[in-house]
């Protein structure tokens, strides 16, 4: 009623050219996604996405990034920066980094001194609401399309550990097994069973029992009333149009697809997790995730100030790419384009050898002449991954680049570094057993006090 009697006083001039000229511009890049003019409540027709869901691009400079598929034409990969302003997000600069540091009194994570959490929002309300002795806690989450989880999986639980390490705060996953259900041809008690063994690969990382709750969705939903009463909070908060124009859903689209996005939305709350929280609804969040689980999350933000909630504050992590090269990201369904938690070290060696895209030239003299580009090479982009020493990445880059350091060689420092790494990684697997299993998976009280 106050906008209707300020617009027809006049008032809210600029905000309405500002609001038509945002409203052209993204005219314009509907036109230059689908080929197809923008019309009012119709889906463009015809329009082709290898992912089945989201808008997708259809021009060679377009990157695609929606929580279903991740690809660009440009060999270094996806151009972060444009994303950042795409998606509205904040950069993580030195301001930042250095913040992190002086607060938590530990050296920031060489993800964070290497770009590859890249990205926040609302990082510094969470610093200065810790600074002032409150408390947040960490949500994370995995959908569980496969028994086997890849190296580009361990990202953000490597982040997160260490993030619950230096903060000492709580910590929730989620493993959406209901999500896979939804999107793939596969059985209920299939996805069930992929959340267990992908619930194996991550407390082998080293999670802390007594400060971390691991939940699967199809179990979880029915034995928490805080939980479930937070979805349907947020579904009644967002439209079918609203989550058309974020996911990309068709009218063929089943309704449990429609209605996904409030159940990953709901561990943002704290009251979904009354065991944790003590029924607290104003404890905040923060998210680690790879960027593009950012729409959920954009989503989610809208939805929270509506229903009581803080709004929660995400780190955003760049993609770990597939060995073919870095248009795409890792893919579980496809086994030559990743490295498995499983492999062991001779299949670890030989698709490294055999599919990790080369940044060097075709003959040995071009290469010692030339030098090599790190900017493409697959094998030195997962170094910056796992190996941790700067100096030491710093001089291979210097040598490859120079032509001191041919790819074969730079090939093998990573097959140095990731087989010991893996070997550990099935160590620590096999331990976990069915009761350790079920202490992390129980709903129960943390070791905190709310």
């Amino acid at each position: 009623i106050i906008l209707k009697i300020k617009l027809e006083r006049g008032c809210f001039t600029n905000e309405i050219d500002e609001a038509v000229k945002l409203l052209l511009q993204l005219k314009e890049t509907y036109k230059k996604v689908t080929g197809q003019d923008y019309k009012s409540g119709s889906p463009p027709s015809e329009v082709t996405s290898t992912s089945g869901n989201g808008p997708t691009a259809t021009t060679e400079d377009d990157d695609v990034v929606d929580p279903w598929t991740v690809a660009t034409s440009n060999a270094k990969g996806i151009d972060y920066d444009k994303l950042i302003v795409r998606f509205g997000s904040s950069k993580i600069d030195q301001e930042l980094i250095d913040r992190i540091e002086r607060v938590t009194g530990q050296r920031p994570h060489h993800f964070l001194r290497r770009g590859i959490f890249f990205s926040h929002r609302d990082m510094h309300q969470i610093l200065d609401a810790y600074e002032n002795k409150k408390s947040f806690y960490l949500y994370t989450g995995r959908g569980p399309s496969s028994e086997s989880m890849h190296v580009g999986h361990l990202i953000p639980f490597i982040f997160t550990k260490w993030l619950q390490e230096v903060f000492d705060v709580p910590l929730v996953i989620q493993l959406t097994d209901d999500e896979k259900y939804l999107w793939k041809d596969l059985k209920i008690e299939e996805c069930y069973r992929f959340a267990i063994e992908n619930c194996k690969d991550i407390i082998a990382c080293g999670f802390d029992v007594n400060k971390t709750f691991i939940f699967s969705d199809l179990e979880y939903m029915g034995e928490s009333p805080g939980f479930y009463k937070n979805v349907v909070k947020i579904q009644k908060h967002v439209t079918f149009n609203q989550v058309k124009g974020i996911f990309g859903f068709t009218d063929s689209d089943c309704i449990g697809k429609i209605s996904f996005p409030a159940i990953q939305a709901a561990p943002s709350f704290s009251s979904s997790f009354p065991q944790i929280f003590n029924g607290r609804k104003d404890i905040q969040s923060l998210i680690p995730c790879a960027i593009d689980q950012d729409p959920y999350f954009r989503m989610t933000r809208d939805v929270a100030p509506r229903i009581g909630h803080s709004k929660p504050a995400l780190f955003h992590s760049t993609f770990f790419p597939a060995l073919q090269g870095a248009q795409t990201k890792m893919s579980a369904s496809d086994p030559n384009s990743s490295i498995f938690l499983t492999d062991t070290a001779k299949q670890i060696k030989n698709k490294i050898n055999k599919h990790a895209f080369s940044g060097g030239k075709d003959t040995i003299e071009e290469h010692r002449k030339f030098g090599g580009n790190t900017d493409v090479d697959v094998s030195f982009m997962y170094l910056t991954f796992f190996l941790e020493d700067d100096e030491k990445l710093e001089q291979i880059r210097k040598d490859y680049s120079s032509g001191a350091l041919l790819t074969g060689e730079l090939k093998k420092y990573l097959i140095d570094i990731l087989q010991p790494l893996i070997a550990a990684h099935q160590e620590r697997r096999k331990q976990v057993t069915d009761d350790v299993i079920k202490q992390f998976m129980t709903p129960r009280k943390l070791a905190f006090d709310f």
